[in-house]
């Protein structure tokens, strides 16, 4: 089953918000959990076959490689992951060498090691390995 999500979809934290308190989940199934605690009627969906479906995400953006259905992605997160690096803002920067990053999580790995793997040649240019 080849799915196609919008990059605002794509994009969204919390696609799944209470109506009655607001507060917002990335899976419907943690809404449904939530909405026992204010005595709202609730469903677990139920998976309707013995046998699980395959499912794979393609890229919203035309001109990406992951956007043929033959190079698709396995999981939700990792298509979310790819769409953020590759075509998403890049908000997070580097305060020393000015590298941006569009996954927060990338920037802070980043931080910790930038600058310490330096090597500096006889001629004076430096290298990272």
């Amino acid at each position: 089953e080849v799915i196609a999500l919008s990059p605002k979809t794509l994009m969204a934290t919390n696609r799944f918000v209470c109506e009655i308190c607001g507060k917002g989940f990335q899976r419907d199934q943690n809404l449904q959990l939530h909405r026992r605690g204010h005595n709202l009627p609730w469903k677990l969906k139920q998976r309707t076959s013995k046998e699980p479906r395959k499912r794979v995400y393609i890229c919203p953006e035309v001109s990406c490689v992951h956007h043929d259905p033959s190079r698709a992605l396995g999981d939700l997160t990792g298509i979310k992951k790819h769409f953020c690096r590759k075509h998403g803002e890049k908000k997070w920067k580097c305060d020393k060498c000015n590298k941006r990053y569009a996954v927060q999580s990338d920037w802070k790995a980043h931080s910790k090691t930038c600058g310490t793997r330096e090597y500096r040649c006889d001629c004076g240019t430096l290298f990272s390995r």
